[in-house]
């Protein structure tokens, strides 16, 4: 049985009040439900990580990092490497966010580098993919998803794929107006489940949770994660509620 996620990412939002405050509400909020095969992950900032990882240790909710260098060490100010993180108390990191891509430059190769260093680093990954509006109106979101996954992930041993969490983002559908369904959301995780099972084999791909990325709220929670492909949520502006959190955790 696969594994059920909600996992929030904070981006740039919380001060270190802020994200102890909302950090504590979520471990009060969800201290006595029964997370049946589910896990709970919160993304503070990496000014942060350390207080909230310290605040969450020994509670049902976990922490991740947003992003990670793949250099041990060296000349790049501003980056974070895989010891870093790992001394603040975090051994989870989310690469390839769409914010990442369209920002800051990051490719394939570069999250490939990313994710192997990771691994190496005995670290798990959430890694992100997914197409833009473009790509879905020219009906190019399959090979757009197919390439993503292939260029960056596709030199793992399916052994690998025990530390690899996906996340499907369909980018058109974060703030754009447009509206991704449920069935839409089904389709593509099936597509990729798919692709997993015809690079690898089907175990390898029935044992991946898929995590959806497109701005799941607790009113569209339960009707995205009833489908069978959908392992659960990759939550943004949701995540810094805790009403909304614990609802969308309730939701799967």
């Amino acid at each position: 049985m696969r594994t059920k996620i909600v996992a929030g990412n904070w981006k740039m939002n919380n001060d270190l009040k802020e994200s102890k405050s909302l950090t504590k509400k979520i471990i009060k909020s969800i201290k006595k439900t029964a997370l049946k095969n589910t896990r709970v992950i919160i993304a503070p900032t990496f000014v942060n990580i350390e207080r909230v990882a310290k605040k969450a240790k020994g509670t049902k909710v976990e922490v991740a990092a947003q992003n990670m260098h793949f250099e041990k060490s060296g000349a790049f100010t501003g980056e974070v490497s895989a010891e870093m993180i790992k001394a603040v108390g975090s051994k989870i990191v989310i690469l390839g966010h769409s914010e990442r891509r369209q920002y800051f430059g990051e490719t394939d190769e570069m999250l490939a580098k990313k994710v192997n260093t990771a691994l190496a680093n005995k670290m798990e990954v959430i890694f992100c993919f997914g197409e833009v509006l473009d790509e879905r109106k020219a009906n190019n979101h399959f090979k757009v998803v197919e390439s993503q996954l292939k260029n960056a992930l596709f030199h793992l041993e399916a052994k690998d794929f025990k530390n690899i969490i996906l996340a499907y983002e369909p980018v058109w559908a974060i703030g754009t107006g447009e509206t991704a369904s449920p069935e839409q959301a089904q389709e593509i995780h099936a597509f990729i489940r798919k692709i997993l099972t015809d690079k690898y084999d089907e175990a390898t791909a029935e044992s991946i949770s898929i995590l959806y990325g497109g701005s799941v709220k607790p009113a569209n929670a339960k009707e995205i994660f009833s489908k069978q492909d959908v392992d659960g949520g990759l939550i943004g502006g949701a995540a810094l509620n805790k009403d909304d959190f614990k609802a969308i955790i309730d939701a799967i």
